[in-house]
């Protein structure tokens, strides 16, 4: 086909050569050639997501110019998941004649089992988990002691949630070895090994005692942080394992946990946020304060206070560069915000806050920020970003610098951003916008596009806050205005699928994401009321939806001031069977394989700030 302007150019596109699929592994690089030609040709450009590339200045995209050598073709160095997409190009002058490259990021499966060891006795039951990650999604198979298990099920020995799981009813002496669970896809092979051990109680040795079984030892626990200090809740048996008092004194030293506030006349404590760091410790905000306390997990004491600005209210661990990162108010008011961080977090050093940039300048005005988890696939997460009070665009954030690098305005949209949630598939950020306050109307989320920091457009019709599943691949997002919670699936080529709505009248106030027990590599869903008594269950991958009755009502918003929510829901991490949500003066504690109220563990006021510790 022919493209001519002036009678000065004859270009050519091969019919076939439209449209190219091209593959490639995580961390190798890529060349994209584009096939136009012509005699002369003009300068390519290339597109992703229509904004042009050769204007912008990418760490890991380049292209040449035509004083460099300009061969028409696009150079990505070290590709990742956020890469993956359609690249277009088409000669400068010429848009109606283009190519499109779809770039398809294969990734290794990672795998984990659990547990990694265990003991049973004779005539218990025995389960064996696995969950693998990677693209294309990995098929798994289990080996006995290297044999294939496929030939060794009965009823007493089965495969459960489409292989992942090996299920052992009353396990026999012969149970016993090595079970390993491989995943495989295009990209690459994993395995992993969980062990089990079969002995009477007669002859169980040291070993035996030392393997942590589930829901014993100083992991698999939830942290709850309330009004008469922390209690440590063991879930499998709802049994409370230590309660740290607010006059507890912290470890060799004089400080009191909830030290008594001038005019209090009983000695009360107030937590606002806190985070799991490395499994090690509890960094736990105490806005009255002006500090955080950090909890000792292994010792299960506190250990130490860190001075911060005026009223601390939300903490992120950022495990890629090891920090907790901390936004203040200065006031109820929110008359100065400031944005904190504390390094090397994990240490057991004596820590300190630094500001991000000098006091005064960029960050007085943060009302919000937001750092991607790392997930399986994705370990290390370069950038954050910052919300502005009122403003329209979102400020990215460099996490190893702790500065501003760029800022992507939104004012076009007329968008003041609210929150985010982001996918490492395709690089998407989500981001809810603020209700027109003269009409009341809901704005849809946008999409930004991490590569190019660039908005790619609105998501659909869709409105209301985003919420990201663990992998990626689903989108949740609450429209409480319109009484939805709206389910998007984001394929393993980066594409966005339409919603599914599932109506609720719950109002709801948070959502967690806990492993599926019914599909290898799936999560569910779980909604917390924000005024009502059930919580609410999605099968994200078929839309099942039930409902989870017979909690208590949460706390009233004034009574959390914090920010939102006022119901926080807390999953038990990759393999966690249970989630942890607050009542007025209790805490609830459910079971995600039955989706049902596990126990209610009653006198816990105030305790909307829940970690957990254990698997991740």
């Amino acid at each position: 086909m022919a493209a001519t302007r002036n009678d000065v150019f004859q270009l050519f596109l091969p019919e076939e050569q439209r449209l190219l699929v091209t593959t490639v592994t995580v961390g190798q690089s890529v060349v994209l050639t584009c096939s136009i030609t012509g005699e002369p040709r003009p300068p390519i450009l290339w597109n992703r997501h229509a904004h042009t590339l050769n204007t912008l200045q990418l760490e890991d995209i380049s292209i040449p110019s035509q004083d460099f050598g300009d061969d028409g073709s696009l150079y990505i160095t070290k590709v990742t998941t956020t890469h993956m997409g359609n690249y277009s190009c088409h000669a400068d002058g010429y848009p109606q004649l283009s190519q499109t490259h779809t770039l398809q990021v294969n990734v290794p499966p990672v795998i984990r089992v659990h547990p990694e060891s265990q003991a049973r006795e004779p005539g218990v039951t025995a389960s064996l988990r696995c969950h693998a990650e990677g693209i294309p999604p990995p098929q798994l198979a289990w080996l006995k002691n290297g044999m294939d298990i496929t030939s060794q099920l009965s009823k007493q020995l089965t495969l459960q949630a489409n292989g992942s799981e090996v299920h052992i009813s009353n396990v026999h002496f012969e149970d016993t070895g090595a079970y390993t669970c491989i995943a495989k896809n295009e990209a690459g092979v994993d395995e992993d090994i969980s062990s089990l051990f079969v002995e009477d109680s007669a002859r169980k040795t040291l070993a035996n005692i030392l393997w942590r079984e589930e829901g014993l030892g100083i992991g698999n626990m939830f942290y709850v942080f309330y009004e008469d200090g922390i209690k440590v809740i063991q879930p499998v048996a709802c049994e409370i394992q230590r309660h740290i008092k607010p006059s507890e004194k912290l470890l060799g030293r004089q400080e009191e946990v909830c030290p008594k506030q001038e005019g209090e006349e009983e000695q009360r404590c107030v937590w606002s946020s806190a985070v799991n760091v490395k499994d090690k410790y509890i960094y736990a905000t105490q806005p009255l304060l002006n500090r955080v306390l950090i909890v000792d997990i292994h010792s299960q004491k506190a250990v130490q206070t860190v001075a911060t600005d005026a009223v601390p209210v939300k903490l992120h661990y950022d495990r890629s560069h090891d920090q907790v990162w901390l936004l203040s108010w200065g006031d109820m008011q929110k008359s100065s915000p400031t944005l904190q961080v504390i390094g090397q977090a994990s240490a057991s050093s004596s820590h300190h806050t630094v500001h991000t940039q000098p006091m005064g300048k960029h960050f007085d005005r943060v009302e919000d920020f937001y750092i991607p988890p790392p997930n399986l696939l994705v370990s290390h997460v370069r950038f954050g970003m910052v919300l502005h009070k009122d403003e329209a665009s979102l400020h990215k954030l460099d996490l190893e610098t702790a500065s501003y690098v760029g800022n992507i305005s939104l004012r076009d949209y007329g968008c003041v951003p609210q929150a985010l949630a982001y996918t490492h598939l395709g690089g998407y950020y989500f981001v809810s916008c603020r209700g027109d306050e003269a009409t009341g109307a809901r704005r849809p989320q946008l999409v930004v596009d991490g590569v190019t920091d660039r908005v790619i457009g609105a998501n659909g019709n869709v409105s209301g806050t985003p919420y990201a599943s663990p992998d990626g691949r689903r989108l949740v997002t609450v429209d409480d205005g319109a009484g939805l919670l709206r389910v998007q699936e984001v394929s393993w080529r980066g594409q966005v699928g339409r919603p599914f709505d599932v109506h609720t009248n719950l109002h709801l106030a948070d959502v967690a994401f806990a492993p599926s027990f019914t599909a290898a590599g799936e999560y569910d869903a779980f909604g917390s009321s924000a005024s009502q008594t059930d919580a609410l269950f999605v099968e994200l991958r078929s839309g099942t939806v039930r409902l989870i009755k017979s909690l208590r009502p949460p706390l009233a918003p004034p009574r959390w001031p914090w920010g939102p929510p006022n119901r926080a829901m807390v999953a038990a991490g990759l393999f966690g069977q249970y989630l942890a949500t607050p009542a007025q003066r209790s805490l609830f504690v459910l079971d995600g394989r039955l989706d049902k109220v596990n126990c209610e563990i009653r006198d816990i006021a105030q305790g909307n700030t829940v970690v957990w510790v254990g698997e991740p």
